[in-house]
């Protein structure tokens, strides 16, 4: 490969679509050139107008690794880290992006100027759009309600010889970055146990007189999906202080819902030591539930309070006076924390450790602020040592990962293990592949996760399907298995018991 002639690609694709600065280019090409080891000559007549009608990098991202391998310009199993190093190389640097991005949204307004940084980071192949687009999804439709599943195939998984290599790895004595979502990240080389970011561009942005940062996932879970994350690396936590920074984003980003996860194991996100939240340009399931019985908050009359019709306990907020909104979410959290119904198994604390807690999440409607509250609780039990709200262990074949977020606003993000067990389950089903149930249940079996489940469905369905029945069969038996998750993960249950509870709760709230 001639490396020459990938750096006048590669400059072509940085003037394209990283916004690269005239002045700067014959800085890029030194660096360039320095980096591929390569001397000053310059290549002549190298058509490049391929590069600008590029939707992602993957051409160059690829012809950057198998030039590292045919060089010797990392050592084996860091080309992935070399092709990011460099693409990194080709974005501007933190203080320029953000210079652009207000330039941009002075100029052409936010719309324009948010959809120019999503771009960035789509062209300098942080966001990783064509990993993305492998994922499995599917809509579940449920009453009045709309599930979205997804079978989660985009982050890559490591081969023998990178896991071989981790064992001999040297071992930081000081963790640098203190976590995944630390600032530090940003333009960090990477390792084999810390992912490359040096492609990964940052906004600021204040938010409860606080600095943070947003920036988008990489392995985006649904539209636009962005991370606002705090400078400081604090724990997790919802509070008094989470609506004032909800709303703060929302104030920024109109055209953005922002969410928080509990701040408690196994109600929580997957990181609860650095405080942040999720976002982006999607309307999740439960954001489109509706209100099923409304309540007035007399001391907040200009707040409307209800209680959604979705399966687990959530409320909305909705109010055109952000201040009273703010108010009343506050009450909210201060009510929960605290709230006990032993006749509903429901403890705030128990020996001095809390378990209730909730996942507020805000958006804009107009001139309105939205902002809709699910509670939680982290409770354990002999009967379920997993969470008592957490799935279930009937279902954990499905899904025994903790249910964050963006699951209890009913988009599910499911293993990817469960392509090929549910297709080989599916052939099953249609004779395809031979029922031997005894088969299944020997340890080591890959299908013997689901052996109580393909015991049901054959029951049910038999094993002479066509291909397409049993593709469905299998579909719709993994859609009631997500929607009976959420009715798990439900602190009031839906039957009279719990629903007086939940009533008593929120006279707590209206009447406070």
């Amino acid at each position: 490969m001639d490396g020459k002639i990938l750096v006048e690609e590669l400059l072509a694709y940085a003037k394209a679509h990283l916004s690269l600065d005239p002045l700067d280019a014959p800085w890029l090409k030194n660096r360039l050139l320095a980096a591929l080891s390569l001397d000053g000559a310059t290549a002549t007549a190298v058509d490049t107008a391929y590069v600008a009608a590029l939707d992602v990098p993957d051409t160059l991202t690829e012809k950057l690794r198998a030039y590292a391998r045919e060089r010797d310009l990392c050592e084996e199993g860091y080309e992935a880290i070399f092709a990011t190093e460099v693409m990194g190389l080709l974005t501007p640097p933190p203080s320029a992006i953000n210079a652009l991005f207000e330039k941009k949204k002075a100029e052409e307004g936010l719309d324009a100027a948010v959809s120019w940084f999503y771009s960035l980071c789509i062209h300098n192949d942080y966001i990783q759009k064509t990993a993305i687009s492998r994922n499995m999804e599917w809509e579940y439709r449920d009453g009045d309600n709309t599930l979205e599943i997804t079978v989660n195939l985009s982050k890559p998984e490591k081969s023998n010889k990178e896991i071989a290599k981790l064992l001999s790895a040297p071992k930081q004595t000081e963790k640098y970055p203190a976590c995944a979502l630390c600032q530090e990240n940003e333009g960090y080389e990477g390792t084999l146990t810390h992912p490359a970011r040096g492609n990964l561009r940052t906004l600021s942005l204040t938010m409860g007189g606080e600095a943070w940062f947003v920036q988008y996932s990489p392995y985006a879970y649904y539209r636009e999906h962005c991370i606002a994350i705090s400078r400081a690396h604090t724990p997790m936590k919802v509070d008094a202080t989470t609506p004032r920074k909800l709303l703060d984003f929302v104030d920024a980003f109109p055209h953005y819902f922002i969410g928080s996860n509990a701040a408690l194991p196994i109600v929580g996100g997957s990181i609860l030591n650095h405080e942040h939240y999720q976002g982006g340009g999607a309307l999740l399931p439960m954001q489109k539930a509706p209100v099923e019985r409304a309540y007035a908050v007399p001391s907040y009359p200009t707040v409307k309070l209800g209680r959604l019709s979705w399966y687990n306990s959530a409320l909305r907020l909705e109010s055109r006076d952000r201040a009273a909104l703010e108010a009343v979410a506050v009450r909210v959290i201060e009510a929960w924390r605290d709230f006990s119904a032993p006749e509903v198994g429901i403890l705030a604390a128990s020996e001095g450790v809390p378990h209730n807690t909730l996942s507020p999440i805000a958006r804009r409607v107009g001139d309105s602020y939205v902002m809709d509250m699910i509670l939680r609780n982290n409770r354990t039990s002999e009967e379920y040592p997993e969470g008592i709200y957490h799935a279930h262990p009937e279902y954990h074949n499905v899904k025994k990962e903790g249910i964050g977020l963006i699951e209890a606003m009913g988009r599910f993000i499911l293993p990817g293990r469960l392509k090929t067990q549910l297709a080989a389950i599916a052939d099953i089903l249609s004779g395809a592949a031979p029922y031997d149930a005894a088969a299944l249940r020997t340890e080591g079996h890959p299908l013997g996760v689901h052996a109580a489940m393909i015991a049901s469905l054959v029951a049910e369905h038999g094993t002479a399907l066509t291909a397409a029945e049993a593709e469905a069969a299998v579909r719709t038996r993994v859609n009631r298995v997500c929607a009976a998750i959420l009715d798990n993960t439900a602190v009031f249950k839906r039957d009279e018991a719990g629903l007086a509870a939940f009533e008593r709760f929120l006279t707590l709230v209206t009447n406070a």
